[in-house]
């Protein structure tokens, strides 16, 4: 068993005996190889998480036939589930204003394949960044955001994702809120990384906020974007201490440090299937 390619299945579904008896025994039957395997039952909800990764080369089928063949399991037990190849690259387009920290630090994080994955294109409703994606050789689209003409930008942001065949978006510090249309067309594909620890200080200027309100720790939120303003299920936060000294030019410079440290982190759990959305939360398999 030499070869590394996987296939990732993650599955929920109401909880009861005999899932996990299924799956692994379904695996088994077919010589399948289990590298990694995480299991998590909510009590309150009633609910069965889980996420197996198995040796591609370990089953004697491709993944079409895999699904052909787990299908009555899924259907069994009332699954919401997918599976994925790490043979194929995620495709993350990237949404951009005029901060540059968290585009800086994921083609960075690109390039030096930390993040194994394919840049399809950088979307901005600013210029700023043409010339700093172009000689990255990854392709720039300027679309302009204004009260009069929302409803047509979103429109071709979802045209050119679409047309990048894209699998996940990231808005890295994009400073517009999405139509609730582009919202729902994308469900659990729109990844924000959030300057505060949510639900705290939403909206604009939070480390001045933070500094009014003498606070001790910032932070900052990774999660998927709904209709809902900041209110999306979180991915992953993280926490900085601050003191009475600290000003807010330093708030906002500890700030971009955690928010570059956390969309990356809430971002690979993402791309590697390990973030199952269950209502307003998420199981998180790290």
């Amino acid at each position: 068993m030499s070869s590394s390619r996987r296939y990732t299945l993650t599955l929920s579904c109401p909880d009861q005996v005999g899932i996990v008896a299924a799956v692994s025994g379904f695996i088994a039957e077919h010589h399948g190889w289990i590298t990694e395997a995480n299991h998590h039952a909510d009590a309150a909800a009633r609910q069965f998480f889980m996420r197996q990764e198995i040796l591609a080369d370990s089953l004697p089928f491709d993944l079409e036939a895999f699904k052909n063949q787990f299908a009555p399991i899924a259907e069994r037990f009332s699954m919401r589930w997918q599976i994925s190849d790490s043979a194929r690259k995620k495709r993350v387009v990237i949404l951009v204003s005029k901060q540059e920290h968290c585009l800086y630090d994921l083609l960075s994080r690109w390039q030096s394949k930390d993040l194994d994955i394919d840049i399809p294109c950088i979307i901005s409703n600013h210029e700023t960044f043409r010339g700093f994606s172009e000689w990255h050789r990854i392709p720039f689209h300027h679309v302009p955001v204004t009260p009069e003409t929302k409803s047509a930008a979103y429109a071709e942001v979802a045209r050119l994702f679409d047309a990048a065949e894209g699998d996940v978006m990231v808005l890295a510090r994009y400073m517009q809120v999405l139509s609730p249309e582009l919202c729902t067309r994308y469900p659990g594909r729109i990844i924000n990384i959030h300057h505060s620890f949510l639900p705290s200080f939403v909206g604009a200027r939070p480390y001045h906020q933070a500094f009014e309100r003498g606070v001790k720790l910032i932070g900052a939120t990774c999660h998927y974007v709904t209709s809902e303003l900041d209110q999306g299920p979180i991915i992953e936060q993280d926490v900085i201490r601050v003191d009475h000294s600290d000003q807010p030019d330093d708030l906002v410079r500890y700030g971009k440090d955690i928010e570059k440290a956390v969309l990356a982190r809430g971002l690979r759990y993402h791309l590697e299937d390990r973030v199952l959305a269950h209502g307003n939360k998420t199981v998180v398999f790290r």
